[in-house]
């Protein structure tokens, strides 16, 4: 139990006197007003695999689970469902599922029932209940009140990191409509502001847009009377403001707001310490796409010192290892990630890039393997074992994932060229042409094209390929293979030269 604390606690929390907590973050026991980080959607998944992973282990072979009523599961259930189903085998755990069952009672629970439900739900991630019970408790208190705000905000937070953006702004409109606190004033515009800051597609955010909501958030902020309040809010509404500059690509320029806010944390004392820590991660982040690496390393060992149980910042301190060639260093950072929480896909996922950086292809494949019993949408860890395995000579198993991978992303060019590789002579040409129209920067389908080519007896095409992929990437193993098109139509001293590159 001690390895899935998290997730039985989270889900179980009537055996918490049964399951200690073992993993604890810094958040854990700081005032409401300090936890200002709200899980990610797919923290639920995680939550999901690591209890699948506990049952399977835990349930004697033979086992049954009946589920009443399922029509009535929220999203979460039906995930957690989902998982169960997916990785515990039937022989072992037989899961039946009904849709019938006892009606489910209409929920009469007050304002303050319903908050300890919503806040308990925020701090899981439960965002589908924390956006259901939200609304209640909403419809249970008076417009503008203090506990009124408290469910708007935490109901408009949830609705935005669902996607449910058009529910979130007219959430946010309402607080304006209902208040003239400016402190709620504020955060429903940096509310606002972020969900065209967030959108998941660049097409779809409008950046102008956000920079106006956010310039009001931070004008109201700088008027608040209470220093330590004014200190707290200004430098969340600047780091906001930096993302939204980053996004710009103005990275001095967010880099300034950030160490602008970072001075304004520093008048805080031991207050808010997530807020120091978001701060510290994020001025790495910019740090290392500056080239500042001995800084960005720094700043991201700052930030695991505040919460040493928060993974996502070994993750990228271990990808900047990763790059500085140091294994070690990225390989225990990876595994770190992997063991202060739920299941993280993204951790096996980094691990698996670097087996593939030191030639353990049988690791790697083990990695991205559990990637995709984790998280069977992940569709770069479909494709890195697609070509992992067409490059063992695995066509049978490569073929299977280009084919699921194509159903998730139709017309992708990084499986189709792992079906380039797959195919032969003309047939591979033909499809390295599709990949090259739609990414004609792909390095890996110009040298596959060559080798369709040269198979067809045109090794002329096959040099002006290879001559291509070396301007986009000069690899030893495309000067070697195009020593073997230039020999074969005896230009030897080109062949000699590009063998001397090749060394």
């Amino acid at each position: 139990m001690r390895a899935h604390d998290i997730e039985i606690r989270a889900a179980a929390p009537g055996l918490r006197d049964r399951v200690p907590a073992v993993r604890v973050t810094v958040d854990a026991h700081l005032p409401e007003d300090e936890r200002i980080l709200v899980p990610a959607p797919r923290r639920t998944l995680r939550l999901a695999n690591g209890l699948a992973e506990f049952v399977a282990a835990a349930v004697p072979w033979g086992r049954a689970l009946v589920v009443m009523n399922a029509a009535a599961a929220d999203p979460t259930d039906v995930e957690l469902l989902r998982v169960l189903m997916r990785r515990i085998p039937p022989e072992r755990l037989e899961i039946t599922v009904y849709d019938g069952g006892p009606e489910h009672p209409e929920d009469t629970r007050g304002a303050e029932q319903l908050w300890t439900a919503v806040d308990r739900c925020v701090r899981e991630g439960f965002l589908h209940a924390v956006a259901e019970l939200g609304r209640l408790g909403l419809a249970r208190t008076e417009p503008g009140t203090e506990p009124w705000w408290r469910f708007a905000q935490r109901t408009a937070t949830a609705l935005g990191g669902l996607g449910r953006r058009d529910e979130a702004a007219a959430l946010w409109e309402q607080v304006r409509r209902a208040s003239q606190d400016p402190a709620m004033h504020a955060a429903s515009a940096y509310g606002t502001a972020m969900l065209d800051a967030r959108h998941p597609d660049p097409a779809q955010r409008d950046l102008g847009r956000a920079t106006g909501w956010i310039n009001e958030a931070i004008a109201i902020s700088t008027l608040l009377p209470d220093p330590a309040v004014r200190a707290f809010k200004l430098g969340f509404d600047r780091n906001a403001l930096a993302l939204i500059e980053m996004r710009r690509g103005r990275l001095d320029r967010a880099l300034e707001l950030v160490e602008s806010a970072l001075d304004l944390a520093a008048e805080l004392g031991e207050r808010h310490p997530v807020h120091r820590m978001v701060l510290l991660a994020n001025r790495a982040q910019l740090l290392a796409a500056m080239g500042h690496t001995k800084e960005a390393l720094d700043d991201f060992g700052a930030a695991i010192a505040i919460d040493p149980m928060f993974p996502d910042h070994y993750l990228d301190r271990g990808n900047i290892w990763l790059k500085l060639g140091m294994t070690d260093e990225a390989l225990a950072d990876y595994e770190s990630a992997m063991r202060v929480g739920p299941p993280l896909p993204e951790a096996y996922y980094n691990r698996a890039e670097l087996r593939i950086a030191v030639d353990d292809v049988e690791g790697a494949l083990a990695d991205l393997t559990h990637v995709l019993d984790l998280d069977p949408s992940y569709l770069d860890a479909r494709i890195n074992r697609a070509g992992l395995l067409a490059g063992q000579g695995r066509d049978e198993e490569a073929r299977a994932d280009v084919a699921t991978g194509l159903g998730q992303a139709p017309g992708n060019p990084h499986l189709l060229a792992v079906l380039g590789q797959l195919e032969s002579g003309a047939q591979a040409v033909a499809v390295f042409d599709q990949v090259l129209d739609a990414a004609p920067e792909m390095v890996a389908a110009w040298a596959g094209r060559a080798a369709a080519r040269f198979e067809l007896g045109d090794p002329l095409g096959a040099i002006d390929d290879l001559t291509r992929a070396i301007d986009l990437d000069p690899h030893p193993d495309l000067y070697g293979n195009r020593a073997v098109a230039l020999r074969a139509l005896g230009r030897e001293a080109e062949a000699l030269e590009d063998e001397s590159r090749a060394r």
